[in-house]
């Protein structure tokens, strides 16, 4: 099948990779000429504009958009308007709210051009193990697309599926990401209270490994916290300040507008918030967790 990616960040380039493997076509474009010249690499075709991009594609065109959410989305959907035909296809991969989602497939829907919102989990990693896909869009659509989404995915028939209509992908994505933060502050807690025992010198690493094996918190988060605690066992050099992208923020709102409680995912948001201000180890394994699943930065503990 063939498609066009906008945004060759590390998971869109990835993703590219998966799609040539799975014997898609692929076009790339990216602001960054650096960008596009390592998926010509891989074997993708590259662009340097919306328009060379488009023209490249026959009908039924797919554009798959992996930027970041908000203005960026909303610009790069209205150059595209212009260039696109009925019934072709936009994709939002990436983290958008899923009421801008909603708002963007009415105006799409007008230029009856169609709009689907693929919540995507997998960060770094998806390029060998897959991703998890959480597909909102018009049941049409969404089975058109579906050789795409079953290469993207851990299998053909796991990983993946259609949730619901259109920004029912993204919601999804947002409530999924807000059960990961609260998962990544109870690991963090938890390490930090065997650590700060300070009698019994417990070995964090080893462990992170009993636990991986049999036990009842067993999970991926877990093996990559296995992983960084081998290669840093004390964090030296990590700052505890811990970024949140939006995601556990909208997931909060969410609960307050349905007048429904989600204090460990509300307060884990909290948490990430005082860690700014705060030191610790909890805060410093948290921020080591996000750059092991997603490949955010880590900001540097500054000397002096």
């Amino acid at each position: 099948m063939e498609l066009a990616m906008v945004g060759l960040g590390r998971m869109g380039a990835n993703m590219i990779e998966r799609l040539l493997k799975g014997g898609h076509s692929v076009v790339g474009y990216a602001r960054t000429p650096e960008k596009v010249q390592r998926i010509v690499q891989k074997g993708a075709e590259g662009a340097h504009s919306l328009e060379e991009l488009v023209s490249r594609l026959s009908s039924r065109r797919i554009i798959w958009l992996m930027i970041p959410a908000g203005k960026p989305v909303d610009k790069t959907i209205e150059a595209l308007i212009p260039l696109l035909d009925t019934g072709d296809v936009i994709i939002d991969g990436g983290n958008s709210f899923y009421k801008d989602t909603l708002r963007r497939a009415e105006i799409l829907k007008e230029k009856d051009i169609r709009y689907v919102d693929a919540g995507t989990s997998g960060g770094i990693w998806g390029l060998t193990e897959g991703y998890s896909l959480m597909i909102g869009g018009d049941k049409e659509t969404v089975e058109f697309l579906r050789p795409i989404f079953e290469t993207l995915a851990p299998a053909h028939d796991k990983g993946w599926g259609r949730v619901g209509p259109s920004g029912a992908g993204h919601f999804v994505k947002m409530v999924h990401n807000g059960i990961e933060y609260g998962m990544m502050q109870a690991y963090a807690e938890g390490f930090a209270l065997m650590e700060g025992k300070e009698e019994f010198n417990l070995d964090l690493h080893q462990i992170a490994e009993l636990w991986r094996y049999g036990s009842v918190v067993r999970s991926w988060l877990l093996d990559l916290t296995s992983e960084a605690l081998e290669e840093n066992p004390d964090l030296e050099g990590i700052s505890p300040q811990v970024s949140e992208s939006g995601e556990g923020r909208w997931t909060v709102i969410e609960s307050i507008e349905q007048h429904m409680a989600a204090p460990v995912i509300t307060l884990s948001l909290l948490q990430r918030f005082l860690s700014r201000e705060e030191k610790g180890f909890s805060n410093k394994l948290l921020a080591v967790l996000r750059n092991k699943f997603g490949g955010h930065d880590i900001k540097k503990k500054e000397k002096g």
